[in-house]
């Protein structure tokens, strides 16, 4: 199993969501690189002891981001698509930082107003 795929069960956050932050950090952090084969929904649940329901919502949802591809037999990978994803959000910024700026909105406020958003998503 990778070693950045760990579950908090104390944590407030659900078992699913933990698992998708933990997959899109990798991405993001390169450590997962596109073609990375994710283990199977079995197996990893079994190994975190949570219910398979719980990772393949996590893998479905990360799929319908476009962050992983399912292959049939050949499991569940890093998506190329995930660049996109990336580019996506980085634009999203870019968007954002022209309204705050454009409006006088602080730089603090603003994040603050990401982060508030964030935790409703």
């Amino acid at each position: 199993m990778p070693r950045w795929l760990r579950l908090d069960p104390a944590g407030a956050v659900p078992p699913f969501e933990q698992i998708k932050q933990c997959i899109l950090a990798s991405v993001n952090s390169g450590e997962a690189a596109v073609g990375t084969r994710l283990p199977p929904v079995r197996a990893l649940a079994t190994h975190l002891g949570i219910a398979a329901n719980t990772v393949a919502r996590a893998y479905r949802e990360l799929e319908q981001a476009g962050v992983v591809e399912t292959r049939g037999r050949a499991g569940t990978v890093v998506a190329a698509g995930g660049d996109a994803a990336r580019r996506r959000v980085a634009d999203a910024a870019d968007a954002f930082a022209a309204v705050v700026h454009s409006t006088g909105v602080s730089e603090a406020d603003a994040v603050a107003m990401v982060r508030a958003a964030l935790r409703r998503a």
